[in-house]
Order: structure tokens, then sequence, then C-alpha cells
């Protein structure tokens, strides 16, 4: 088996490491202790799984003894009691592992509360969560005070004032009474035993949550080299955009400008795309109507000739494109792939005119 660090670090040597894999095997010292050794071999570049192989301790321990004893280490920074590390010590380490979300002073408090309440990791995780939402709230509520017992009580008052059914109202009362920290908040509570007036409960919208259905809802972005007249460096030196998948995110540095198009199977197929801008009259071939800008596809990847195809190349410093009935001794610069007309707009006075209808 290959104890080997991934990436060689000065602070431990092999027979340093091993020595912590061996004190990790046979759980020497307190679950802290654990947690700081993981962390250490972590560090020195040995993967979770060999630590594993080698001390039992899983992926998923190690983790939870890390944070936890972070969690641990953060209230020797404040004014608790002996007797509460040495609580937290033995062994409470999924507890700890709860209130990493919190600040250090909060962790302090709350470690406190669950230690007179004894609660178990899943209510010291509604704790922690509770008590951060409530911090955050703009002024406290009448009666409740900055405290994660009191954070609770709130909670189980608001959600107890919510309820018709007479077993769940209580349940909620005697979990709001169980946590009250403040006398006032007790006050709160116990007013609900003889108020049966039910606040109906605000629900949350719906989330406005939409599938795209067809690929062409998504545009494919693609750089923007410029409008006609241009230099070949203009076209070739434009960046490649990379696109990332599913929603075609991009990330682009250059100072250009990027274009959407319609996620046509021609626009998704081209490798190298990039967008060139140019009045329809100077295309090889003309087109009805006036003459009007439209946006042409190259694809730079695709430089090898076919008579099918129309291509981009240089002709006396000036770029332009071109059918070739046989091999051009010219270099083909990229492949057109879609030439692009605007949306067509009707005539403005149309549209204001009411509907004419035939009888």
């Amino acid at each position: 088996m290959n104890h080997h660090p991934e990436e060689t670090s000065p602070q431990l040597s092999e027979e340093q490491a091993q020595e912590l894999m061996r004190s990790l095997l046979h759980k020497e010292g307190t679950w802290v202790d654990w947690g700081k050794t993981c962390q250490q071999l972590q560090k020195a570049g040995y993967n979770s799984q060999t630590i594993f192989e080698t001390t039992g301790f899983q992926a998923s321990q190690q983790n939870l003894i890390i944070v936890a004893a972070q969690v641990y280490d953060s209230l020797l920074n404040t004014e608790v009691s002996e007797d509460l590390l040495s609580y937290y010590r033995g062994p409470k380490s999924d507890v700890l592992y709860e209130l990493r979300i919190l600040n250090q002073t909060q962790r302090a408090i709350v470690a406190q509360l669950a230690k007179d309440k004894t609660l178990d990791a899943i209510e010291a995780k509604e704790v922690a969560k509770t008590f951060q939402t409530f911090s955050l709230m703009p002024q406290l509520p009448p009666g409740f005070t900055l405290h994660p017992g009191d954070a609770m009580a709130y909670q189980a008052w608001k959600q107890a004032k919510q309820k018709k059914d007479l077993q769940a109202r209580t349940r909620l009362i005697a979990k709001g009474l169980k946590y009250a920290f403040s006398n006032t908040a007790r006050e709160a509570i116990e007013k609900l035993l003889s108020d049966f007036t039910v606040t109906p409960e605000r629900s949350a919208p719906l989330m406005p949550l939409y599938r795209v259905q067809n690929q062409e809802e998504i545009s494919r972005l693609v750089p923007l080299a410029g409008t006609l007249p241009l230099s070949k460096n203009e076209v070739l030196g434009v960046e490649k955009l990379e696109i990332i998948s599913p929603f075609n995110a991009i990330t682009y540095h250059n100072p250009g400008s990027v274009v959407p198009l319609p996620s046509w199977q021609a626009v998704l197929t081209a490798v190298d795309p990039v967008a060139i801008l140019c009045q329809s009259d100077r295309l090889p071939q003309s087109l009805t109507g006036k003459p009007e800008q439209v946006l042409v596809l190259i694809d730079r990847q695709q430089t090898n000739w076919d008579d099918q195809s129309y291509f981009l190349v240089e002709a006396a410093d000036e770029l332009t494109f071109q059918w070739f009935p046989e091999q051009p001794s010219t270099p083909l610069l990229g492949k057109v792939i879609i030439v692009l007309r605007p949306k067509k707009i009707f005539d403005e006075n149309n549209l204001l005119e009411p509907w004419q209808m035939d009888d």
C-alpha cells in the first residue's frame, strides 16, 4: 500500500506521518486530537482514502472531526468554562460540527444551551440554523431577546399561533417553553394557552420554475469580430469562447463583443465560430430587397475546400466571402456556416391600424 504523500510537504517526514497514523489507529487522546491529526495529514498531502485504509477513520468521519475540532478551538478563544469543554470532549463532536455555521460568539452561547438541554446533533442543527436566521432579523420581536433559546421559543410561538389543531399547537407551546430563555419570551408563549386566535400562515409563493423545452430557446454566444472591411488578424485573432453546459455560460475576457444566435444544429456544430457583420450587397450572391446588415457566421476550424460551401478569404488585403468551383490557391480562413438576416419588422403604420377583416 502506498503511503507516500501525493505532494511532499516539508512539515511532515514519512516517519512523523506513520507515527500520526499509528496514534489514530489506536485512538490516542480525545476526538479533538484525532481531528487535528487528520487535518495535519491531509494538509501534508495524504488523501482521506489513504488515511481511512491505515486508520479506519472513514472520509466522512475525518471531515466531521476536523471541522468539529475547529469549532472546539474557537470555543477556547471565548470565556467558556472547563466544565463545558470537558462535556464536548466526551465525545460530542457531532453536536459541535452543527455549530460551524455560527460566528465565534454565537457558538459559545449555543454550545452552552446544547449542554444545558442535552441536545443531540439534529436538535443542535435546528437551534444553530434558527438562531442564525433570528440574529439577522432587522429588529427583534417584542418580548424575545437575542439568545438561541429565545430564537427557538419565537419560532415555536409563531408556528403555534398558525395551528388550528389543538394537539399540534400544544406540542409547539411545550417546545417553546422548553427553550425560552427570558421571562418575557416565556410569558408570550404562556399567553397562547388561553388565547386560541389563529394567525393564518403566509405561504411562500411558487418558485418561477421553467424547463428549457427546445435547444433553440438557449442562445449560443459567438464572438463578434466586427463589421467588414476587416483585416485577417481582426478575425483570426478573436479569442475562442469556452461554453459551459447546460446553460451555455461563458467567461470572456476579451474587449470585443459577443452575439447571441439561436441554437440551431448548424450553429451548435460549429467548432470555432466567429460572427462578422456586413451589408448584404457585399455577399457573393445578391439578396432580394434593399441592402441591409446581415450577420455571417464562419467556422475558423473548417478550412478544407469543398464545392458546396462559401469561404472567408483575403483578397487584396481585404476579407471577402467567395465560392470556388475548384481548389483555390489562396488560404481559406473559415467556412460560411449561416448568413442571418435581422428579424423582419412590419410597416410601423400597419401595427397602429385596426385589423381589417373581410366579411
